[in-house]
């Protein structure tokens, strides 16, 4: 019995050290948003698991962003029960978090995982999500545990699915 009680505290012990936490959580009403620097958010980009990842990386001050939130949320919604998950990666400067990205995650009612990335360095972290990211947004990763692609261009609902549907049938 006590090997089983010192076997349970370690395996506790070992995820809760692997476990990524945000630099800062934010929340306003029923909203949260979690930022993390980008070895933080490194983790949502390397998940090995049954579930297709759709990551795009947008601004509240981005227009095309803008325009192009609609579909991945109907994508998410259309998909959910295929295992994709969708999550919405907000490039925000951190003061504008609680004023502009919260608000506008109420009034559009996202659905989708929004979390911020807070890493001023983006020269450093840019090529490590595509070498061929200019860091242009939006831009968005399709990917699951055997493929991955990056686009840096705006999506239709139509060219989204389709990207999705080619990922999802390789």
């Amino acid at each position: 019995m006590r090997y089983l009680f010192f076997t349970f505290i370690f395996s506790w012990y070992a995820y809760s050290q692997n476990e990524v936490k945000p630099i800062k959580v934010y929340e306003i009403d029923d909203i949260k948003v979690e930022s993390y620097n980008y070895e933080g958010f490194e983790n949502f980009m390397n998940m090995k698991d049954e579930y297709t990842y759709i990551i795009n990386f947008w601004a509240t001050w981005c227009a095309p962003c803008i325009k192009e939130l609609p579909y991945f949320e109907e994508v998410g919604e259309d998909y959910k029960n295929r295992n994709v998950k969708v999550i919405l990666v907000s490039l925000d400067f951190p003061k504008q978090v609680e004023k502009g990205l919260i608000p506008f995650i109420n009034k559009k009612k996202l659905k989708s995982t929004v979390i911020h990335l807070d890493d001023p360095d983006a020269n450093s972290w840019i090529e490590k999500v595509s070498e061929s990211w200019s860091g242009a947004i939006p831009a968005t990763i399709i990917y699951n545990k055997n493929n991955s692609k990056f686009y840096e261009q705006s999506f239709t609902h139509d060219e989204l699915e389709k990207e999705l549907n080619k990922m999802l049938n390789q």
